[in-house]
């Protein structure tokens, strides 16, 4: 390849790279199935709206600062949880968010816990009617629910909640009899039938956990191909989506046998993940406690940070899939968050945060800058070269890189920026796609959700004509700015010498007009303003070689 679009060309390798890099390769294997006792799996009941569902039972209410839901008496689960704080659309009056339902409804999503033994008739089951001591569970009013057994064996289960999304459930057996007997608590989580999920290689949607110290993650297709389970098991594990995170965390210092796994039931895939503690002896009485937390919510990064640290759950910000670059991923997400704590704004905050890089990139951009322009000022030398020497390639190499000796000009000197430039702004997809703060975040106008891509369309002209172009016509503003300024820095870098790769050159713009158009907007601002700002210190500098003669 001819050197003077060398640079280009690698540029735009690196920049498809980004666009296209999947960052999961380092995920680690789930252990192989091992067999674990007798397993509490939900089966598939007649399906009703999720109001009526909800109906069918006695429940307790369930009101914090950020979800509201209930307590389903029968089987004491949780399947009700709204997330108040979160609208499933940026319109106004959109509901909230609804996490946990039913297992009547199409897509039943809940958490229980319970005890087993080898009389489970002594225990509770998913069919008892406990009795609770108010009708209301709030940060503020812990609820304890009931059961006695016909051999007055009592069970009870104590309920808390934070004002955030952290429930704790003390599960207590007290053995009445003067017999003794084994038993082991279990708790989990059930989903019915496949999740809606986003389908993006650099997004992982499905089980996930730390065990053991280790990151696991397997998707629902993973979960029905094979089981997994870990019999002395630490840590925490549950079910992620792209904002939102179901978990169990044991009793902390209690190994437990944990499965994660998939079965189907009526025709239903049926996705679980559930443990079991150890075995103990129960005497005559005798009472036993365990204590189960349960994470239901949104994955707020500063909030499960500090789970992590006040509550012992190890590597709990795992939850938010930073991927690969996860050094680079959650530092610059904290620098997004401090400067829109300090402007109110994201958008602003992903400019001024694109003003920081060019400064700190500022000494490898001055080299890079000062390479491309001296390149171009000396084109036409080049171009004389290669005409001389058209004939003999070897001979046209050697003058070139004799060329580039005399004049001290190093060709990949160009590329250098592109480098941690390419590393910054996956960096900042991945904030802007994982981050649940980026959420319907607005900028001004048009932009109300930075996570999402720009709603305006070339194609209506921009919302001036009254109707909705389709998909894959939804090429807005941005993206259109973002591959003007990639025009622009074409024409400025030295141009290729071959015609066929100069025209293909001109289209790559358009191509990465439409391709961009489906990518976040908060990204393609970053990008555009970045171009903005490498334009600039480009024109200035190569004003600058230009008046001292280079």
């Amino acid at each position: 390849m001819n050197s003077d679009n060398r640079n280009l060309v690698l540029a735009m390798i690196l920049s498809v790279g980004f666009l296209v890099l999947y960052n999961h390769f380092f995920a680690d294997k789930f252990a192989p199935p091992q067999q674990l006792p007798a397993q509490i799996i939900h089966q598939v009941v007649e399906v009703f709206p999720r109001e009526e569902a909800l109906k069918q039972d006695k429940r307790i209410a369930i009101k914090t600062p950020k979800f509201q839901g209930s307590i389903n008496l029968k089987g004491g689960r949780f399947d009700d949880l709204e997330l108040t704080s979160y609208k499933q659309e940026v319109k106004e009056g959109s509901p909230s968010v609804v996490l946990l339902s039913p297992r009547q409804t199409k897509n039943g999503y809940l958490i229980e816990c319970g005890w087993l033994g080898e009389n489970q008739g002594l225990f509770p089951d998913g069919e008892t009617l406990w009795e609770a001591s108010s009708t209301k569970l709030s940060p503020e009013t812990p609820v304890v629910l009931s059961w006695k057994n016909e051999k007055g064996i009592l069970f009870q289960r104590t309920i808390e909640v934070d004002e955030n999304y952290l429930f704790k459930v003390s599960e207590k057996v007290t053995n009445t009899t003067e017999e003794s007997f084994d038993v082991m608590n279990w708790a989990l989580i059930s989903r019915i039938g496949l999740p809606e999920t986003s389908d993006y290689m650099v997004l992982h949607e499905g089980a996930v956990g730390v065990i053991n110290g280790k990151l696991k993650e397997l998707t629902y297709k993973n979960l029905k191909e094979s089981a997994t389970a870990e019999q002395n098991a630490t840590g925490w594990f549950g079910f992620t989506d792209k904002y939102w995170l179901t978990s169990l965390i044991p009793q902390e210092n209690v190994n437990v046998a944990m499965e994660i796994k998939a079965v189907q039931r009526g025709g239903k895939d049926i996705y679980q993940v559930e443990y079991k503690t150890p075995k103990v002896a129960l005497k005559a009485g005798e009472s036993h406690q365990i204590v189960h937390r349960i994470f239901a919510g949104a994955k707020v990064v500063t909030l499960l940070d500090a789970y992590e640290k006040n509550e012992k759950i190890s590597r709990f910000d795992l939850a938010v899939d930073f991927g690969w670059f996860y050094f680079l991923t959650k530092p610059l997400f904290y620098v997004m968050e401090i400067l829109n704590n300090f402007i109110g704004n994201f958008g602003w905050a992903i400019i001024i945060l694109t003003v920081l890089t060019k400064i700190v990139l500022f000494p490898l951009a001055r080299t890079s800058y000062n390479s491309m322009n001296k390149m171009k000022l000396l084109q036409p030398e080049m171009d004389r070269l290669k005409v001389k020497y058209e004939n003999d390639k070897m001979m046209m190499q050697q003058e070139l890189m004799a060329f580039y000796k005399k004049n001290n000009i190093n060709p990949l000197a160009g590329c250098l920026p592109m480098i941690p430039q390419f590393f910054l702004g996956f960096a900042l997809y991945k904030v802007l796609f994982v981050s649940i703060e980026m959420r319907h975040a607005p900028f001004f106008g048009w932009i109300q959700d930075l996570s999402a891509q720009d709603p305006t369309s070339v194609f209506n002209l921009f919302g001036l004509l009254p109707f909705d172009p389709p998909t894959f016509l939804m090429i807005g503003l941005w993206p259109i700015i973002n591959g003007a300024t990639m025009f622009l820095q074409q024409k400025m870098s030295p141009q290729p010498s071959d015609p066929a790769q100069a025209k293909m050159m001109m289209l790559m713009p358009i191509f990465f007009i439409y391709l961009m158009s489906s990518f976040p907007v908060g990204l393609v601002i970053y990008w555009s303003w970045s171009s903005i700002l490498t334009i600039a210190q480009q024109w200035v500098q190569g004003k600058m070689m230009q008046e001292k003669g280079a």
